[in-house]
C-alpha cells in the first residue's frame, strides 16, 4: 500500500508569518533543486521537493514510476500534489521539469506566491546532468532528448513572467535575484 503523497510532511495553510511560497520551475539541470536548498537554508523555511515526495509516496524512483505506470500516471500524481501545496504558505517549493505540461499547476502556484522560472543552454543543461541515472526522459542520446524536450516545453515555460538564466550565475546569486524580486512583488 502506499503512502499519501505529502507522508509526514507538515504543511502550514495558514502560517503566521504569512510569507507566500517561492516555487522553482524549469527544466531538467536548470538549478531548482540546488537554489531551493540554498534559498530554504538561507530564510530558514522548508523545502518541499516535488519529485522526492512522489518518490517516497510511490516508495520508488521516478524512473520506476514511468516504467511501472507511465507519464500520465506520473503526471496526475504530479497534479495531485500541486492541489495540495499550492494552497500552504511558507515553503520554498522545487518542481519537476515537466510540471509545466498542465498550465493549471502554474495558475495554482501563481495565486499562491512567486514563480519563478530557471533556464540554462542546451549546453549547460547537457552537462549538468550527463551523469544522472535518474531521468527518466532522457533515454538514448541525451543532448537530442534535451533539444526534443526543451521546444517541446518551450513555449509553456515563457508563459512565466520572471525568468533567470543560471548558465553563469551562482546559486547565491541567484537567490539574491529570487528575494529581490520577491520582495518587489510581496513586500
Amino acid at each position: 500500500m502506499r503512502k499519501t503523497l505529502l507522508g509526514s510532511v507538515f504543511l502550514y495553510p495558514n502560517r503566521s508569518i504569512g510569507m507566500n511560497n517561492i516555487i522553482l520551475v524549469g527544466f531538467m539541470g536548470t538549478g531548482k533543486t540546488t537554489v531551493g536548498k540554498q534559498l530554504a537554508a538561507q530564510l530558514g523555511l522548508p523545502l518541499l521537493d516535488m519529485d522526492h515526495l512522489i518518490e517516497s509516496a510511490e516508495e520508488k524512483s521516478i524512473p520506476q514510476i514511468f516504467a511501472d505506470h507511465g507519464e500520465a500516471y506520473f503526471r496526475d500524481l504530479e497534479r495531485a500534489l500541486v492541489k495540495q501545496l499550492a494552497p500552504t504558505n511558507g515553503n520554498i517549493i522545487s518542481t519537476g521539469g515537466g510540471i509545466v505540461l498542465n498550465p493549471d499547476n502554474l495558475v495554482d502556484f501563481a495565486q499562491h506566491g512567486l514563480v519563478v522560472c530557471l533556464t540554462a543552454s542546451p549546453q549547460t543543461i547537457l552537462q549538468r546532468v550527463r551523469d544522472d541515472q535518474n531521468r527518466p526522459l532522457l533515454a538514448g542520446e541525451k543532448e537530442k532528448q534535451i533539444q526534443t524536450l526543451l521546444t517541446q516545453r518551450q513555449s509553456l515555460y515563457d508563459t512565466i513572467p520572471f525568468q533567470i538564466k543560471t548558465d553563469d550565475l551562482s546559486p547565491q546569486e541567484i537567490v539574491d535575484s529570487i528575494l529581490s524580486e520577491y520582495h518587489q512583488q510581496f513586500g
